[in-house]
């Protein structure tokens, strides 16, 4: 029986764990959140994650939620390709750290930005959080000044977990190649990737959601 994801399609930390599936060859039992209806606020939800968040996996009973975790947890469990999220104590230690990056700058940078557009009626991006976002490129950009993907010689799961963050963030606040040619690079070179299909849909979704409210 294939694992349960509850999910919303558009939601970045979603789309990292298609991607991670899909990379895995792994197919899961996607079940739609309604977020508009508020179903993530139902006892039965809520006792899957008290967090009221997406996305949640349901593995046979094990009840796992936050991406990252999730991410892990499916490749550890069913990854045949150890290169997702190394062995080595040291590489893992730099996957972990641009995961906690992901989560921490790039994730919260956006849901900063989105938010209050999207739910609390706010008409315009902060120059602030505009700075915010412009400085985060900037430090992806150093990640990849001495390698080709953002832990090292080769792609991890760091790398599925930032192009969903950073996509997103990309259709609110657009890269600038000429600032940022190595990160703009990275992404046409993910883009490529077979996997890239389970960003993409989602991805548009957003895009679409968000564009009334960038003038």
């Amino acid at each position: 029986m294939a694992p349960k994801l509850y999910m919303v399609p558009p939601s970045p930390p979603v789309r990292s764990v298609l991607m991670t599936a899909k990379a895995l060859d792994l197919n899961l039992d996607l079940i739609h959140v309604d977020l508009k209806k508020k179903e993530n606020m139902k006892p039965e939800f809520l006792k899957l994650n008290p967090s009221h968040t997406v996305p949640v996996l349901d593995d046979d009973g094990f009840i796992l939620a936050d991406s990252h975790a999730i991410i892990i947890y499916l490749i550890e469990k069913y990854g045949k390709d150890s290169n997702l999220y190394p062995k080595d104590i040291k590489k893992r230690a730099i996957v972990n750290h641009r995961l906690h990056f992901d989560n921490g700058t790039l994730f919260s940078r956006l849901v900063a930005m989105v938010k209050p557009l999207l739910f609390n009626n706010e008409k315009s991006i902060s120059q602030e959080k505009i700075d915010g976002v412009l400085e985060a490129y900037k430090i992806l950009e150093t990640f990849l000044q001495s390698a080709p993907w953002m832990a090292g010689q080769k792609m991890t799961v760091a790398d599925l977990a930032i192009l969903a963050s950073v996509t997103s963030l990309n259709a609110v606040i657009p890269i600038k190649e000429k600032e940022c040619p190595k990160l703009v690079s990275w992404i046409k070179n993910m883009e490529a990737l077979p996997f890239y299909s389970a960003n993409k849909e989602g991805l548009n979704i957003f895009a679409v959601a968000i564009k009334p409210f960038l003038g």
